[in-house]
């Protein structure tokens, strides 16, 4: 009863604007002073900030943030884009698969989907409307390929869902990398059989030369190497993620310096701004923690699954309706908030059903990529609805056909754990 109550007033703040972050430490305390008194929520808000900004992991977080922030700057975005579309422009669907491929490999030296997407619709998008694509087929493209940053890793979301589930964050990140490129392979087969169905909607390319392809490729070696530094080192276990994380920040400011002179105040704003985001998760994780330790103390999540393990169904059933679940809550809230809100009693109730948190990690994540392009929320849609100057209605139209092959790519996932475990297990 009491954390119904609870829970009910945690949605009530969510629905009258509070941040995400404040609603559940408000709700939170406003619990532990239900169970515990005033000395419980005093003991509580005394100790938690401290203990959540102590813990080592997170300076993932503000390294990795910090990193794409030197990286979105550097302009390294238009590089990838050109030496894929050098390569891929005589194919069917060329360009579009070319975003795929520039969206991959930007967010794996990103992390941020919206940063992505907002990238992708200044660079690719007008390079494929110049050519004569459909706006509604090229708006899509972008708006899905944006996504790939919240699997690929180094993902800011994957190392939020380990701090949050206890998980081992290097696994996480390693776990990411066979889904993800299955995700970007579905995203480039649906583009080709859009392009296939009626070649007007996506024209071929010019022809570019070997050597001009070749040179493309020398100018996109450095953020190879960046990616190989920060994702190998994780998976040979030669530094933890955090020291990964550091490492990668450290050489793409090398790289930021070295692609262009920098003014103080450009880096003054980068740094500001990753500061200022690092402390948003900081909070946001800070809340999740208060609401965390109530639901602990009424034992709800212990509540939860013995209802559960007691229900007359399969365990698949049950992994299936959390996936819906999921879809439905990617239409109207953020991914963070829904990791928040969700994983402290989703990830034990998974668990307890003979699941591995890694795998379910990767489905979590995969499932909230929807989220982003599906109505009414739809973030990277009206991302990028604003700087394509395309309507609302059109990009979400464009994005449908990928919506429903991601559905198909979930469902190998879930039928497959192995995809997601085979490269954490040979850690």
């Amino acid at each position: 009863m009491t954390a119904t109550v609870v829970t009910l007033f945690l949605f009530a703040l969510l629905a009258a604007g509070a941040p995400v972050s404040f609603a559940l430490a408000i709700s939170g305390a406003a619990g532990l002073m239900w169970v515990g008194g005033f000395d419980a929520v005093l003991g509580i808000l005394g100790t938690m900030p401290h203990e959540t900004a102590k813990v080592y992991e997170f300076m993932t977080i503000p390294m990795f943030i910090l990193m794409a922030e030197f990286v979105l700057r550097s302009g390294i975005a238009d590089d990838l884009f050109r030496a894929a579309s050098a390569w891929c422009g005589r194919i069917a669907g060329g360009l579009g698969m070319a975003t795929a491929l520039a969206g991959a490999g930007f967010g794996a030296i990103c992390g941020s989907s919206t940063a992505a997407a907002a990238t992708l619709s200044s660079t690719s998008l007008p390079a494929m409307l110049k050519h004569g694509y459909e706006p509604r087929m090229a708006s899509g493209v972008v708006a899905i390929s944006g996504t790939l940053a919240m699997l690929i890793p180094p993902s800011i979301a994957m190392v939020l869902y380990g701090l949050l589930a206890g998980a081992n964050i290097g696994k996480l990140l390693v776990a990411g990398i066979v889904p993800g490129i299955m995700v970007m392979l579905t995203i480039i087969l649906t583009t080709y059989f859009l392009a296939k169905q009626d070649p007007t909607r996506a024209p071929l390319s010019e022809a570019v030369p070997l050597r001009e392809r070749l040179r493309l490729l020398r100018l996109v070696g450095p953020m190879l190497i960046l990616l190989g530094a920060v994702t190998l080192s994780i998976y040979t276990g030669f530094v933890t993620p955090t020291e990964a994380s550091a490492v990668g920040a450290f050489f793409a400011a090398v790289l930021y310096f070295w692609r262009a002179r920098r003014t103080r105040a450009e880096v003054h704003a980068i740094v500001a701004r990753s500061t200022r985001t690092s402390c948003m998760l900081a909070i946001i994780l800070f809340g999740a923690h208060v609401f965390s330790t109530f639901i602990a103390l009424t034992q709800t999540t212990q509540g939860i699954i013995a209802w559960v393990g007691g229900l007359p169904v399969e365990r698949w059933m049950i992994i299936l309706v959390l996936v819906f679940i999921y879809i439905v809550l990617g239409c109207f809230m953020d991914q963070a908030a829904i990791l928040v809100l969700t994983t402290p009693i989703v990830v034990p109730l998974v668990v307890s059903l003979g699941y591995s948190p890694i795998w379910w990690g990767v489905i979590v994540i995969v499932t909230a990529e929807l989220g982003l392009v599906t109505p009414p929320l739809g973030l990277n849609v009206f991302v990028v609805s604003k700087y394509s100057k395309r309507p609302v209605h059109d990009v979400f139209m464009g994005v449908l056909p990928h919506v429903v092959t991601h559905l198909i790519a979930i469902g190998i996932l879930l039928l497959l754990p192995v995809l997601s475990l085979w490269l954490p297990d040979r850690m």
